[in-house]
């Protein structure tokens, strides 16, 4: 899923670009606490949060539930 925000502001390629990022662990731009969180909650359950930028410099959120039920792509302000 994505905002609306999303999708009126970050180009299709550069969220699926992040998409394929997130789905091979690479979380982007977090502190390495959330860093090892995610790694963490791979093997334990939790929920995984991915951060990322555009090449205009647009701060954007992937966060995937902890019962793997969705991901949803969506900007800093909307959540």
């Amino acid at each position: 899923m994505a905002t609306r925000g999303v999708l009126n502001t970050i180009p299709l390629l550069e969220v699926a670009d992040a998409l394929s990022r997130h789905k091979k662990k690479d979380w982007g731009d977090v502190s390495m606490e959330d860093w090892l969180s995610n790694n963490y909650a791979l093997s334990h359950g939790g929920r995984l949060l991915s951060s990322y930028h555009t090449a205009e410099g647009v701060k954007f959120w992937i966060i995937t539930e902890a019962d793997r039920s969705a991901t949803t792509v969506l900007l800093p302000e909307e959540y």
